[in-house]
């Protein structure tokens, strides 16, 4: 299936809550601290709507994962799982290469890792997205949209970062991290019928750079680029917001870097903190 074809199944009226996770690198193990304290309350979620690295946690809890099989796979987690240079780019004439990281070798990452390979095998519905670079244009896998791809390939779009991953290319199509046009997407989950969304930020914010950070070069200065955008996406996210109601979770973690291999049990206290205290604001509201 061409990949640019956006279209997705019509929304069905039932769908109940929807729980969006948005990107944030390494921050998105905030997401598994969320998922428990949503289970020791008893809140049935009926969808999952992921991107980045909320694509990646999204997918493997409707793959039937629960927080402990997440939470020691995130305590098990180095740099060197996800990261490789790619040695090209670090060459002369590397200007020319599509990513600094190998794509490869993420991707072999989540094929060995994720409890999933196809979309048939979900245990809850689910929708990850990719912005393609032809259209610029949202692209949209999972339940209801694009099933056809490998799970691998869809989570790995997700997650391709530009300049740090390669673009995944996918039925014709070059495609890049979802949180480029759409860091949290809650818009997708009210248009699949959402009567309650469940909603994880935990995007970066914009926080003063630290001493020579720009004379790290031209990485250093895409990333606070990125920064940027995402943090004006977040912005307008749920400003005038008109859809179904929403419950806001944001982990304090949003000065913190999305690299940070080193805070991995801090992401995941910090989110079940945050999703108790907002369950606790929506019940007493």
């Amino acid at each position: 299936m061409d990949t640019r074809e956006t279209d997705i199944a019509p929304s069905n009226p039932a769908m109940g809550t929807v729980l969006v996770l948005g990107g944030g690198g390494m921050k998105g193990v905030a997401h598994i601290g969320v998922w428990k304290a949503l289970q020791e309350a008893g809140v049935q979620v009926d969808a999952f709507v992921g991107t980045s690295i909320g694509s990646l946690m999204a997918t493997s809890l409707a793959g039937g994962w629960g927080w402990r099989e997440l939470a020691e796979l995130a305590r098990k987690l180095t740099k060197d799982d996800i990261v490789s240079i790619n040695r090209r780019a670090v060459l002369f004439g590397g200007v020319r290469e599509e990513a600094v990281f190998d794509g490869a070798h993420f991707r072999g990452y989540l094929e060995r890792t994720l409890p999933i390979q196809s979309f048939s095998e979900l245990k809850t519905p689910l929708r990850l997205n990719a912005v393609s670079l032809v259209t610029g244009t949202e692209v949209w896998f999972g339940t209801g949209a694009n099933e056809e791809v490998p799970v691998a390939d869809a989570v790995y779009a997700s997650c391709a970062i530009p300049i740090y991953f390669p673009p995944a290319r996918v039925g014709g199509d070059y495609l890049v991290d979802g949180g480029v046009l759409d860091v949290l997407p809650v818009r997708q989950a009210a248009a699949w019928g959402a009567e309650r969304i469940i909603a994880v930020d935990v995007g970066s914010e914009m926080t003063p750079p630290a001493e020579k950070y720009f004379e790290r070069g031209m990485v250093a200065i895409h990333e606070r680029v990125l920064t940027l955008n995402l943090q004006e996406q977040r912005k307008r996210c749920l400003d005038g917001w008109q859809g179904p109601p929403v419950v806001y979770i944001r982990p304090r973690i949003g000065h913190l870097g999305g690299w940070d291999f080193n805070r991995t049990q801090f992401f995941l206290e910090e989110g079940y903190r945050a999703a108790r205290e907002a369950l606790k604001a929506a019940n007493a509201a």
